[in-house]
């Protein structure tokens, strides 16, 4: 029962440490907080005291490290993931990539062939030769480096110096010299010098047929003459070189490379013979310079073949020295220079009279001292009172007025349809760039005195080359060959334009021009029969369409007369000096024909010379 006392709780079993007294700390009690009086007067409150800053409590470094491993883990995913798609979707097209960035492709030019003469000696050929370049950053001294090169090549030593200056890898100093002098400088050890192969276009002989062979420009491609032609064949396929890089431009040792070979040019050889080439430019060259004369052009040909041995112009130009070339002279005026032939036109009028029928060498002719055609008079050379004279004489006294009765004796048309088939008026086919096709004025145009003029050479227009041609039909009994000056181009028989028989017999009497009752003796070669015919064209003026009063002398001819082998035609344009055709061109004839004669081996002609024509009397015409 109770008795009014709480019984002490049941103590464990287990028995309870007691913290020693030492340690134990009784609980300080708190004052308690009183309110804060109210103030209702007295002076303001002054300022807390500043608090100092509390310490940094750093956070749990467990907590920190967790957040760590996270962000750990978040970029490794990221990299991961880059990576998976780098190696795995586009790894093959970043890799192409990069091989492409430290590829490079470089070409390899082919070789240019050479032009060749009909005898295979070179008249345009491609050698070596070598750029120097330089690292600019590793050269020493500009001025000092610019003397060494100076001293071996020539040149401005301040311009080479500028080259030589600056912070470029790369750059070049100066372009095409000769391997020789490339090694003298090589010697010299200058540092930040080097060289890249190359090769520079020559022409062995100089200025010999520089207007047909032409040139190249800075690229290696031909501006003119065969080089531009001809330029598919002479320049080739260039190759190629594909190889990997490293970062300063050396190909990447074992990396390997892709290479195709250039295919090299292919040699063009001409027709055109440099011995009689260079012949007939030197006789033109003096000719020119002694007559006063502005320009003037030869053309050899084989009628035979139709092959032009030789298509001289003066003035010309050295091919290896451009720059102190005028461009006027860079052309062929053998081609582009069109003019009224004059006289020399006359074979085409005989050989249409005498293959037509209208008269024979030995017809006679009542030559008047003028003649009225059309409202205009026509006169001869000089003044004269009536002839009678054959159709040779005509021929070799070289009359307007008896060409015009001769040609009377045909119809109009005749003549115009020989002069066509003569090649009048038609590009001559030989495929060099520049050529005038010439002019001859439909018969639908003609006024009353186009036939007239037309006989004796006026009216329409030629270049030598269509000119030289004409006489190479007579030369060749009557038949037109295809001029050619390319030697893998085919002989081609064009046309038949008169008979054999009426190329024989215009052959004899332009025979008895270089006789001494001709007007043209001096064209004489001894120990050969030759014949031609003279001629003194006006010039016309292209700014008034009139004729301006000077003149171009000229003379062409064929030689042995029995069996032409050789035409030579000489034009000399433009003379200051007051001479006829005959005296002009005759002497440049003669020495043309008499050197190419013998350089073709030419036997001197065995038969005696036509018999004379059946009128002494003669009057001289242009």
């Amino acid at each position: 029962m109770s008795t009014g006392t709480r019984t002490p709780p049941r103590s464990s079993t287990r028995p309870t440490a007691k913290r020693p007294a030492a340690q134990s700390r009784p609980a300080s009690p708190r004052p308690a907080r009183k309110p804060a009086a109210k103030r209702t007067s007295g002076p303001p409150r002054p300022p807390r005291p500043p608090q100092p800053p509390r310490p940094l409590r750093l956070g749990n470094p467990r907590r920190r490290a967790g957040i760590l491993l996270v962000l750990v883990l978040f970029v490794i995913t990221i990299f991961a993931g880059r990576l998976l798609e780098i190696q795995a979707f586009r790894g093959d097209a970043l890799a192409a990539a990069a091989v492409d960035q430290r590829t490079t492709t470089v070409a390899v030019p082919a070789q240019r062939a050479d032009i060749i003469d009909i005898n295979g000696v070179a008249l345009a050929s491609t050698v070596e030769s070598r750029h120097v370049t330089t690292d600019q950053t590793l050269v020493v001294d500009p001025i000092e480096t610019a003397q060494g090169i100076v001293a071996v090549i020539g040149g401005d030593v301040n311009e080479i110096a500028a080259r030589l200056t600056g912070d470029r890898r790369f750059a070049y100093v100066v372009k095409d010299i000769t391997p020789e002098q490339w090694r003298a400088i090589d010697e010299l050890g200058l540092s930040g010098i080097y060289s890249e192969r190359s090769s520079r276009r020559i022409y062995p002989a100089g200025d010999v047929a520089a207007n047909v062979v032409g040139f190249v420009g800075g690229e290696g491609s031909g501006l003119a003459g065969v080089e531009y032609s001809r330029e598919q064949q002479l320049a080739g396929t260039d190759g190629y070189r594909t190889y990997e890089r490293a970062a300063g431009g050396a190909a990447i040792p074992g990396a390997g490379s892709i290479v195709e070979d250039p295919i090299p040019g292919n040699a063009v050889q001409l027709t055109i013979d440099r011995d009689i080439q260079y012949m007939a430019q030197r006789v033109l060259a003096n000719e020119v310079a002694t007559s006063g004369a502005e320009s003037g052009s030869i053309v050899v040909m084989d009628p035979r073949t139709g092959d032009v041995l030789a298509l001289a112009s003066v003035p010309t130009f050295d091919p290896n020295d451009l720059s102190n070339a005028e461009e006027s002279n860079l052309g062929n005026r053998a081609l582009s220079d069109v003019f009224e032939p004059g006289s020399t036109s006359k074979v085409m009028t005989m050989a249409a009279v005498i293959e037509e029928g209208g008269a024979t060498p030995t017809t006679m002719f009542e030559i008047p001292g003028t003649l009225d055609r059309g409202g205009k008079t026509f006169h001869d050379a000089s003044e004269h009172g009536i002839y009678n004279w054959d159709l040779t004489t005509v021929l070799s006294q070289s009359s307007n007025i008896g060409t015009i009765l001769a040609a009377e004796t045909i119809p109009e048309a005749a003549l115009y349809d020989y002069m066509q088939r003569f090649g009048v008026g038609e590009p001559t086919g030989l495929g060099l760039p520049g050529e005038s096709d010439g002019y001859l004025p439909p018969m639908d145009t003609w006024s009353a005195t186009t036939f007239p003029t037309l006989t004796f050479g006026q009216g329409f227009s030629v270049n030598s080359v269509q000119i030289a041609d004409v006489f190479a039909t007579i030369a060749n009994d009557g038949v037109r060959m295809q001029p050619r000056i390319f030697a893998d181009a085919a002989i081609v028989e064009r046309d038949r334009v008169v008979s054999a028989r009426t190329a024989r017999q215009v052959r004899e009497m332009l025979e008895y021009v270089v006789s001494d009752k001709g007007t043209a003796p001096m064209a004489a070669v001894p120990g050969y029969r030759v014949g031609g015919k003279t001629g003194t064209a006006q010039v016309i003026n292209p700014e008034c369409g009139c004729y301006d009063g000077t003149t171009i002398g000229s003379f062409i001819g064929m030689a042995p007369i029995d069996n032409p082998e050789l035409v030579v035609a000489v034009a000399i344009v433009k003379p200051t000096v007051e001479q006829l055709g005959g005296e002009l061109a005759g002497p440049a004839f003669r020495e043309v024909m008499t050197y190419a004669l013998q350089a073709r081996r030419v036997a001197p002609s065995t038969t005696g010379a036509s018999p004379s024509s059946t009128t002494a009397s003669a009057t001289t015409a242009p």
